[in-house]
């Protein structure tokens, strides 16, 4: 599994520079591993309904594992469980990458999808990795993309709807 028995450099960073989610709302973890990411959320906004999404059951078991452990409510589920309606107010991610651009996309083009009105996504994503192109991918399909922070080779991006900027 990504990262094993530590917390990697990029999810440090989006974990100590995003802004606080907000207290109530659907909140994702794409590719949550262990959970750093779900639970951080889960616990910062106790009354928020997360979402920790993985293909991978050993991660799926270690993410309900520590929210036990931690007491927080997490719900994990396989990308294939999440219910085709779902709405979304917040995503925090440190994406799969390494999947390739186009499942990448794909997959980013799906979540983003269900974006509420006013929702944001947050990735961190590494440079050299393709963090620079992926902020170019996403404003050409039609998101608002700001660099909230680099560090370390890694950059923040917020992504949101175009909105009230006379570009709809």
């Amino acid at each position: 599994m990504f990262s094993h028995g530590h917390l990697d450099s990029g999810t440090a960073l989006l974990l100590q520079q995003a802004p606080p989610p907000p207290p109530h709302g659907t909140f994702v973890d794409i590719g949550c591993g262990a959970g750093p990411i779900a639970l951080t959320l889960a616990q910062r906004s106790p009354q928020a309904t997360v979402y920790a999404i993985d293909p991978n059951s050993r991660a799926r078991e270690l993410t309900t594992s520590n929210a036990k452990r931690l007491s927080l409510e997490v719900t994990t589920l396989h990308p294939d469980q999440v219910p085709s309606e779902l709405t979304v107010d917040l995503i925090w991610s440190n994406p799969p990458i390494r999947i390739g651009k186009d499942s990448l996309h794909a997959l980013l083009n799906d979540w983003l999808g269900r974006l509420s009105e006013n929702g944001t996504a947050l990735f961190v994503v590494n440079r050299h990795l393709g963090a620079d192109s992926l902020h170019r991918w996403l404003e050409g399909v039609g998101w608002r993309v700001n660099r909230l922070g680099s560090r370390s080779g890694f950059r923040l991006l917020e992504v949101t709807h175009l909105k009230g900027d006379g570009s709809d």
